[in-house]
């Protein structure tokens, strides 16, 4: 049995027909399908049950699945591992942060890093869902919100954020320097739509008081959201070191004085992954970085 062979057992387990995955992995369907079958020789199960162009997963193509994962995940962490001792800590490192962060807060952590380890190539990818993407190993460490506890995973906490209320120099709310939570009622909002962490986390708090936000614009970009304030379409709510690392002269914020929403955030990685010397030292950096904030 090959790490070859095992590789592309599970890409046919994703695809669920085999000339879709042969496509994905880059060889002909028969060599293919012969590799499957000589897998289920050697192992004496069959891990597919055939139904005319579908398939489907047997309990033994289920069972072997789990097993080709696992061995797959730590050949890798092994190469991982050899390529660091080989290459001077080259390679490739890939974090996960949610947009807005990116945009306006992450860039100087990313610039020290990259002074202290520049022959290290750092992806970031920004998305609301870090945490899935660290599951699924499509990156390496994640920048999210705390989330339920999850044994799969290493969560180191980084800060906790106050939100408050931003409106345009120009808004008849410009001179208050704190308002109660009730008063978003009041107001109306340009917000992210629902379902995104922040919107969910401050509509929770609404809730606590009976009301929901009267938004009238959404948009999935904080450089959206923060043109439309400024053009006093409306207000927003967001955490205020995010407020204030755009230093946009022609924004106000407003406290939340009563009961302020706030979101509390976390650098996290696989429990089962390998981590490298480069990203040991990004969640040092990142740790830093916020004790600073």
């Amino acid at each position: 049995m090959e790490i070859r062979q095992m590789e592309n057992f599970i890409v046919v387990c994703e695809e669920l027909h085999f000339t879709r995955a042969a496509d994905k992995i880059g060889i002909s369907q028969p060599t293919l399908s012969q590799q499957i079958r000589a897998l289920e020789d050697e192992l004496g199960v069959p891990l597919f049950d055939r139904v005319g162009k579908k398939i489907v997963m047997t309990q033994a193509g289920t069972l072997f699945l789990e097993h080709c994962v696992q061995m797959v995940r730590h050949i890798q962490n092994t190469q991982d591992a050899l390529a660091e001792f080989r290459n001077d800590q080259r390679g490739k490192l890939v974090i996960g942060v949610l947009p807005s962060d990116l945009d306006y807060r992450l860039t100087p952590l990313l610039v020290h890093f990259h002074a202290r380890f520049p022959k290290v190539k750092l992806k970031v990818v920004s998305s609301i869902y870090v945490i899935n993407q660290v599951l699924d190993n499509e990156v390496d460490i994640g920048i999210e919100l705390t989330s339920p506890p999850d044994d799969r995973l290493v969560r180191i906490p980084l800060s906790s954020e106050e939100y408050v209320l931003v409106v345009s120099e120009n808004h008849a709310w410009a001179d208050r320097k704190e308002i109660g939570i009730k008063e978003l009622h009041d107001i109306q909002t340009v917000m992210f739509p629902e379902g995104f962490t922040g919107r969910e986390l401050v509509d929770g708090y609404c809730r606590k008081y009976g009301f929901t936000l009267n938004t009238i614009m959404e948009t999935s970009s904080a450089t959206s959201i923060i043109s439309l304030v400024k053009a006093n379409v409306g207000g927003t709510v967001l955490p205020y070191p995010l407020i204030k690392a755009m230093n946009e002269p022609a924004l106000r914020i407003i406290r939340i004085s009563d009961d302020a929403p706030y979101r509390h955030f976390e650098i996290i990685h696989r429990s089962d992954r390998y981590l490298t010397q480069s990203a040991k030292a990004f969640i040092e950096k990142t740790i830093e970085y916020f004790n600073q904030d």
